[in-house]
């Protein structure tokens, strides 16, 4: 606990020491994924993919009016932005996750020191949000859902929104922030080699969505120097639970929906079922089962999985 507390005054310097333990204890829930943004070069072909291929219910964007969002559940999305001129090869906009009270979760990081959190937002629908930066320097967002949500269509893909997955380079420094400040849980770890961490899932920490580090550099099988787009795109990525891989993808090919480049179904290295499609930018989204088939490599699961 000492640990913890001397990181987090490091990592967010201003942090007063004089804050009761108690008081600095008090976290209110982060419950799980709420979305995932994403840059889109064209959002028409995007729409095809997000609504057609993945079944997803299309809404208009209350964060930002020439974005659109694709609705899995009434609280799980993605929210696809027009991809401003002259950016660079990555698609990643922000993370976003779920909380039962956005205004007590910002009061509680600007009390642990937090730098650069944005001011509360309410939306027309009630939804309230802030945002601010985790030290890979990547957007996180904590969404306060509304009290209406929106429906979604009849029969998606999936109506879970498993996990996201971001690049990495700094296991520590991560850590500091989503565990030590946040709460979240180890979950697993692995890697395609043995010795190697590639891969370093948590989950939240009141509910069984989880973030993935898509380590790369040292320790990792990833060359940090080789990120290019393709390679951004299958490590910035989400991922959707269905609870029988073969039969969602045979139903997706009988019905003609299956995208130009995917992959799978394949068991993975954390002893579960996957396939992975591509949306138009190259995004990955990974189709998962929401329980392993067989034993996975490198490190036994350390929390309850998630369930349908």
């Amino acid at each position: 606990m000492i640990r913890a507390a001397l990181t987090l005054l490091v990592l967010f310097a201003g942090g007063s020491a004089t804050i009761p333990a108690a008081e600095r204890d008090i976290r209110p829930p982060i419950t799980g994924v709420s979305h995932l943004a994403v840059y889109a070069s064209d959002l028409t072909a995007s729409d095809d993919f997000y609504r057609r291929v993945l079944g997803a219910r299309k809404a208009a964007d209350p964060e930002d009016p020439a974005g659109v969002r694709y609705f899995f559940s009434g609280t799980q999305f993605v929210e696809l932005l027009p991809l401003p001129p002259g950016h660079g090869p990555g698609r990643l906009a922000h993370v976003a996750y779920t909380t039962t009270d956005a205004a007590a979760l910002r009061r509680f990081l600007l009390r642990h020191g937090a730098k650069q959190v944005t001011r509360l937002s309410t939306a027309d629908d009630g939804e309230r949000a802030f945002s601010m930066h985790d030290p890979e320097g990547i957007e996180v967002r904590f969404v306060q859902p509304p009290v209406r949500t929106t429906p979604v269509e009849p029969a998606p893909v999936s109506s879970r929104l498993l996990h996201v997955g971001q690049v990495v380079h700094n296991r520590t420094r991560q850590d500091a922030f989503y565990r030590d400040l946040l709460g979240f849980r180890p979950y697993w770890h692995g890697a395609m080699q043995e010795g190697a961490t590639d891969w370093v899932s948590q989950q939240v920490p009141d509910g069984s969505n989880w973030l993935e580090y898509m380590m790369v550099g040292p320790g990792s099988t990833v060359d940090a120097g080789r990120m290019d787009a393709r390679l951004l795109g299958v490590l910035n990525h989400l991922s959707l639970g269905v609870v029988d891989m073969k039969a969602t993808v045979a139903r997706l090919t009988a019905e003609g929906r299956m995208p130009p480049r995917h992959d799978g179904p394949q068991l993975g290295r954390d002893g579960k079922w996957q396939a992975n499609f591509y949306d138009p930018d190259g995004t990955r989204v990974e189709l998962m089962e929401l329980r392993p088939v067989a034993e996975p490599c490198c490190s036994p699961y350390t929390a309850e999985h998630p369930e349908r």
